[in-house]
């Protein structure tokens, strides 16, 4: 055993610690130093990359510059851009104790304080835990994000061996918040969630949109998304259906092939450009049983009644046809899944070695790194079991969705999970019990590195070992400017998607609608555009009411909207006065609209749209073109009698996938 694990861990950890503290008080914030100097005679490997530092010294050899990361005044391997990500990762990891190892195995959160992290908390992770791969959930301007990534990255920096960190975000460009799932947009660029790509029906549209999101990511420090989803949206009732490309297998390995290129910047492999995609969630999540969260006990399993597990699997050859750089397997059980003959363990996928060995990395060829969804090695006690919605899944307990390993110990599900397959651990930053389950036996020291060597070498890839830090002025500028909304408006406008348009309502003339009665829209973006705005549906000449997805019922699945809602009684008010009404309803999973159509003139169904885009579309200034990623069920009855894992499979319906009437710009 190396030597320095004779200190004591706890008093290390204070020493460490304080030593940061010291740190970041003697170098400031403002003290960065970038050199992009062209070397006297050009590299044999490639060309002179961008280098920022704000503690290590920069080498120069040969009119080159390299980084001291390890300050020894010396060239040391992995610190020399000119070797391969693989060198530069076998170099480092042989200069690594077990501790320092563990810590690449987790992946930690960085905890928001205001516009930027507690210190402390991230001191904690990068120092004691060396937790080098954090994700951010900060909701800010994009300078700030970024002040608050370089912050994290002097940190890092001021460690003996450098290693910087990887920060990763779940997507941050749509217009849904969820609760552990998405980020709420501040100063980026719009788009329409992952089903309104897929209703507009263009790879290449999704691959520019994904690389605005790269962009944008990049500019504020940020090298890793937690995303594309390539589930399929089977179940209908699926809470999660807004971030996949649809129910067409086919459709959906497409897109998802245009977003990971979009996002890494290419199907060859990551570069300093790159943001990494964590493609999800492996797999078969989108059959969940009755549409229930996997984040709570009782929605923990998936099934496949209908026989259709192979076609869940078909949206991630396009993932792994562009490269993807990471793989996040589901929380769910699937549950009773014989294939091939292979009764699938009754655990987690994030514990299950045949979904992970045998089918991703045997049948698959995925070579990248496995990360784990959150809190799958957390406790989930009887209160944890007993929790549903709409009650938080986070609890007095913490976060816990180990299923399968619910009587397992902490260790014990950390050793699973690594064994299994898992590279890093989602939401856990104690490392501490990657050395416990090797000091135990259940984990060896050759699987964490191995697993310790794909998370370096995407490291390196990323260019974060020359180019950590980034510009505050430089993010707020990129990030939400206007070519990458002008993108994004016609993401939005291509996936509005008109279902039903009686008398050829849409677009109105400006000649007969002068006053509009709004529901869920800004009245000042309809004077903008010279309409007056009444309260009163019977004064006006025209309504426009949106329509929010119902999320009904003790388990939050219901999709039909009622008068439970006050937007339904709005729009129904808006009817009854005889005014001709525009229903808005937001698609976020395939909504009974059933009632909603029988009142509505027009029926405009949308997956994220801004007011600018939805009145100018209203107004034929733009024209929808979208089409429905997936079928409207008629009745919550034919959802009931549907199967889970078997796509569009309801009785009837209303609306079939690939609906959607259309018209012209005026």
């Amino acid at each position: 055993m190396d030597g320095h694990l004779t200190t004591p861990r706890s008093r290390r950890r204070v020493s460490r610690a304080a030593a940061a503290l010291a740190g970041l008080i003697a170098v400031t914030v403002a003290g960065t130093t970038t050199s992009t100097a062209a070397p006297a005679a050009p590299a044999a490997a490639s060309a002179q990359p961008t280098l920022s530092t704000r503690g290590v010294q920069l080498l120069q050899i040969g009119g080159l510059q390299f980084r001291d990361l390890d300050r020894d005044g010396q060239l040391t391997p992995y610190e020399d851009w000119r070797l391969t990500p693989e060198q530069r990762a076998d170099d480092l990891l042989g200069r690594m104790d077990l501790d320092q190892r563990a810590g690449l195995l987790v992946h930690g959160n960085l905890t928001s304080s205001g516009t930027t992290y507690d210190v402390a908390a991230t001191v904690r992770d990068v120092v004691d835990r060396h937790v080098t791969t954090l994700i951010t959930r900060l909701s800010a301007e994009p300078g700030q994000i970024a002040e608050a990534n370089n912050l994290v990255q002097l940190i890092a920096e001021q460690q003996p061996l450098g290693v910087p960190v990887l920060v990763s975000s779940d997507p941050r460009n749509g217009f849904s918040v969820t609760e552990g799932q998405t980020v709420a947009r501040t100063g980026t660029t719009a788009v329409p969630d992952a089903t309104g790509l897929a209703a507009a029906g263009d790879p290449e549209l999704t691959r520019r949109v994904a690389d605005v999101v790269r962009q944008e990511f990049r500019a504020t420090g940020i090298a890793e998304l937690l995303g594309p989803q390539a589930d399929l949206a089977t179940e209908p009732r699926w809470t999660r259906i807004n971030g996949t490309f649809g129910s067409d297998a086919d459709t959906a390995r497409d897109q998802v092939q245009a977003y990971v290129d979009g996002t890494q910047g290419g199907s060859t492999g990551l570069d300093r450009d790159s943001v990494a995609t964590v493609t999800k969630h492996w797999a078969g999540y989108g059959a969940q049983v009755n549409g229930y969260d996997s984040h709570y006990a009782y929605g923990r399993y998936a099934a496949f009644p209908g026989g259709d597990f192979e076609e869940h699997l078909v949206p991630y050859d396009g993932a792994f046809e562009a490269g993807t750089a990471g793989i996040m397997p589901t929380y769910s059980i699937l549950q009773d899944l014989v294939r091939d003959g292979h009764e699938v363990e009754q655990v987690g996928a994030g514990f299950n070695s045949y979904l992970l060995q045998d089918v991703l990395r045997g049948e698959k060829g995925f070579d990248g790194v496995v990360l784990s969804d959150w809190g799958i090695t957390g406790d989930c006690p009887q209160e944890c079991l007993d929790n549903r919605p709409p009650n938080s899944f986070i609890g007095s307990w913490g976060v816990g969705m180990p299923w399968g390993m619910e009587d397992a110990t902490r260790t014990e599900r950390f050793a699973k999970a690594l064994n299994a397959g898992v590279d890093q651990i989602g939401g856990d930053s104690d490392s501490t019990q990657v050395v416990a389950a090797v000091e135990q036996g259940l984990l060896s020291a050759e699987r964490v590195a191995q697993a310790a060597h794909r998370v370096l070498v995407q490291k390196f890839q990323l260019g974060l070992f020359e180019n950590p830090f980034v510009d505050p002025a430089a993010a707020d500028r990129i990030a939400g400017n206007a070519r990458f909304q002008r993108i994004g408006d016609e993401a939005q406008e291509r996936s509005l998607t008109l279902l039903q348009n009686t008398d050829d309502l849409l677009p109105v003339s400006r000649a007969s609608v002068r006053t509009v009665y709004l529901a869920g829209v800004d009245p000042a973006v309809a004077k903008a555009r010279g309409l007056r705005v009444t309260d009163d549906p019977a004064k006006a000449d025209l309504a426009v009411v949106r329509i929010a997805d119902p999320r009904s019922g003790d388990d939050l699945t219901g999709l039909e909207p009622t008068e439970e809602q006050e937007d339904v009684r709005q729009l129904r008010a808006a009817a009854a006065a005889g005014t001709p009404t525009v229903a808005v309803p937001k698609l976020d999973r395939p909504l009974v609209l059933t009632g909603v159509a029988a009142v509505a003139d027009a029926v405009l169904a949308n997956y994220g749209v801004s007011d600018e885009v939805l009145l100018d579309t209203v107004l034929g200034r733009r024209a929808p073109g979208g089409r429905l990623p997936f079928e409207l069920p008629s009745s919550e009855a034919a959802v009931a009698a549907q199967l889970p894992d078997v796509a569009d499979d309801s009785a009837d319906p209303l609306f079939a996938r690939g609906a959607g009437l259309s018209y012209d710009r005026r």
